[in-house]
């Protein structure tokens, strides 16, 4: 029996908890996104961009292989937890850096920071193919399937509670989960479409314009690299993007003032650092005197930097550039993992 492996139902961004009845809540794991499928013989782990991840967890496939009592295909999340017993929390960077071609280098990483799967969802158990089933009966077969299955396979806790959703919502960010996710009880599976529903945070910080890289078109400004003061240091956190194309063309005639030139007269390039995501991309960027402070919008950190693309809100000109430090971002309380996971 061989699993043909769907594009994951997606969700979209909403601004609260919704109220209305009919409504299972579960948190929103910070992870790689998979559809793990076991036939009985081979276990296949799938990404939401249909490229395949197996390789690069062969502790999961060999636990997957073990645990499952019957061939079935999962709707999940790949996480890597770290830190110390009673105050662990998901890490994207020790996640990320699993996308690596040296088998020896995932082989080392698989077992010094080893990997959990979440599952979610149950698409297919045995030969009967549940997708059009409610999401109600698709998740009581999953913890009929999954419900004793011992790390590091875990079911997902959820409730129809929306107080309780709204304290997951503040709690468990500090764990590293990413927010909540809302499915209504009576909805099939649908492939590719965004019927799930996700509630993030959503904070602002003023920050200060480092640089602008251009558009993949070529014409007009891309996207923004920001930065915040630390300890009189000036920082990259992150970029902002998904301006309009002719707000894009605007931005490049806006900036052209703080475009720092050498003797010549040339524009000031810079790069930034290549991650195993970028290898491909072109890193480089103009550079900008750090004198233009915007306010962003941006839902959590990871460490330093912002784990998302963050979204432009205003520019501040009221702003002196050196009083963006990273002081006004909200800190968030620890919470352990393992309180999320049981």
């Amino acid at each position: 029996m061989r699993y043909e492996i769907p594009a994951p139902m997606l969700a979209k961004a909403v601004t609260g908890i919704p109220e209305a009845a009919g409504y299972s809540f579960e948190p929103k794991w910070d992870g790689f996104r998979v559809l793990a499928a076991w036939d009985g013989e081979n276990v296949e782990l799938g990404s939401r961009g249909a490229k395949p991840l197996t390789r690069y967890f062969p502790e999961l496939v060999a636990a997957l292989a073990e645990v499952l009592p019957e061939p079935c295909l999962i709707d999940g999340e790949i996480v890597i937890p770290v830190g110390d017993p009673g105050a662990r929390r998901l890490d994207w960077e020790a996640l990320s850096q699993r996308i690596h071609p040296a088998a020896s280098r995932v082989a080392r990483l698989a077992a010094e920071t080893p990997a959990l799967i979440v599952a979610f969802d149950l698409l297919a158990r045995g030969d009967r193919d549940l997708q059009r089933e409610p999401f109600a009966v698709r998740r009581a077969e999953l913890v009929d399937l999954l419900g004793t299955a011992r790390p590091p396979v875990h079911v997902t806790r959820t409730t129809d509670d929306a107080d309780l959703a709204r304290r997951w919502l503040a709690d468990f960010e500090g764990a590293g989960l990413d927010g909540v996710v809302a499915k209504r009880l009576d909805a099939a599976y649908a492939p590719g479409k965004r019927t799930m529903l996700k509630i993030k945070h959503a904070r602002t910080a003023d920050v200060v314009a480092l640089g602008y890289r251009m558009h993949k078109s070529g014409r007009g400004v891309g996207s923004l690299l920001v930065g915040l003061y630390d300890d009189g240091g000036l920082r990259n956190v992150g970029g902002v993007s998904a301006f309009t194309d002719r707000r894009r063309l605007e931005l490049v005639d806006e900036l052209e003032p703080l475009v720092e030139r050498d003797a010549d007269g040339a524009a000031v390039s810079g790069e930034t650092e290549r991650s195993r995501f970028t290898a491909s991309k072109d890193v480089s960027f103009v550079r900008l005197r750090p004198e233009r402070v915007l306010e962003v919008r941006y839902d959590q950190l990871e460490g330093a930097r912002f784990r998302h693309t963050a979204q432009f809100e205003r520019w501040r000109p009221d702003r002196d550039a050196r009083s963006c430090t990273f002081a006004q971002l909200e800190q968030v309380a620890g919470y352990d993992l393992a309180d999320v996971l049981a």
